[in-house]
């Protein structure tokens, strides 16, 4: 009877130096890609490596070095769940990125305050990751302040300290440019005719709302247009608070023509507040937003929306957070990238005035 032959022997990093024709110490540091380690060398490595079935053993790894090659995420759940419309494409390019480099991702959930510490605390007491990376961040990110006294990688998928440099102090991030985008939005509308620009803005607890907001006031100031301040409502999340907000704007004397969301989300509520006040997008009422979450699509008009490359986020806060974890400065690891207008039917020259709009409003309430 023919024996069933044993297990391969485990590939070992000198298998592959031998195969490449380079030194164990150079295939280890191309594996764990040290900058003194070209590009072309640590990607031939790697493939090399993949080919022949290399895996480093992660005990191993964790003495050798302290680390034990993880990165993690933990998410803030909530009533308000902000990150569904782009989760799963961002964790696509954090979880590609980590595994390219031999990493892989831890992601837990939490509460809000305590519970958001807590678990970030565990997390570092177990050992399960070697950095974080942390998303949706606040002007005061309490988050931050935790790690920074742990001494503890962490990148940001926004910024933080909203108008404080010395809170930009150590920090690494990777951030969308939205407050262009909110220019650009206004400046867009501008052209098309609308002089009564609305904007629905977020909660101004987090980074993210105050330089949108900024970005529209730099938009009405390029555009020549004058601030109104009845013309912008902040504080909205969900797609419900922004459809009262909305309507609360079409109700002014001089409605907007035009209304800029500071989120996708947030637009698609002055999409609720034309159908409730029998107003048509993209011909009564044009609207802008920004994300391009899969739900503007399905909208009709389908929503004009400055689009996020959330899969090519992931994958450069997960590269640059590797490389905070294997020594480099945090404040040299910053990135904006900008976000993509990607036109649909929602936005065109007013038909009405703003004073024949107010009377629309009117007449359709009362009707």
């Amino acid at each position: 009877m023919r024996q069933s032959a044993g297990p391969k022997p485990r590939v070992k990093i000198s298998d592959v130096a031998e195969a490449l024709g380079l030194s164990k110490g150079t295939v280890s540091r191309a594996m764990n890609a040290y900058p003194d380690i070209s590009e072309s060398t640590q990607l031939r490595v790697r493939r090399t490596a993949e080919r022949m079935g290399y895996r480093p053993l992660s005990h191993a790894q964790a003495i050798k070095t302290g680390r034990v090659r993880a990165l993690a995420l933990v998410l803030e759940v909530s009533e308000y769940d902000g990150h569904a419309p782009f989760l799963t494409t961002f964790l696509s390019g954090v979880t590609e990125e980590a595994s390219d480099n031999g990493w892989t991702l831890t992601v837990a959930t939490a509460g809000a305050g305590k519970d958001m510490e807590e678990t970030l605390r565990r997390l570092m007491q177990e050992r399960k990751a070697d950095g974080f990376i942390l998303p949706r961040t606040r002007v005061n990110d309490p988050r931050v302040e935790l790690l920074r006294s742990q001494h503890v990688p962490h990148i940001l998928y926004g910024r933080t300290g909203y108008g404080d440099d010395f809170a930009q102090k150590g920090l690494s991030w990777y951030d969308i440019s939205g407050g262009r985008a909110m220019t650009e939005a206004v400046m867009h509308l501008a052209k098309l005719g609308h002089t009564r620009i609305g904007f629905l803005g977020s909660r101004v607890e987090y980074n993210y709302a105050l330089l949108r907001r900024d970005g529209y006031l730099n938009g009405l100031k390029r555009a020549g247009l004058p601030h109104d301040p009845d013309l912008e409502i902040l504080e909205n999340l969900e797609t419900a608070e922004a459809a009262r907000s909305a309507v609360r704007l079409l109700h002014l004397p001089e409605p907007p023509t035009a209304i800029v969301g500071c989120t996708d989300l947030i637009a698609l509520g002055a999409y609720q507040a034309a159908e409730d006040l029998g107003l048509e997008i993209g011909q009564d009422l044009s609207v802008v937003g920004y994300d391009g979450i899969p739900r503007g699509d399905y909208v009709k008009p389908r929503l004009s929306s400055f689009h996020v490359d959330s899969y090519a986020a992931g994958r450069r806060l997960a590269a640059l957070l590797i490389r905070q974890i294997r020594g480099e400065n945090p404040e040299e690891l910053r990135e904006l990238a900008p976000a993509t207008f990607v036109q649909g039917g929602s936005d065109a020259p007013p038909r009405l005035s703003s004073a024949a709009l107010a009377k629309k409003v009117a007449a359709n309430s009362n009707s």
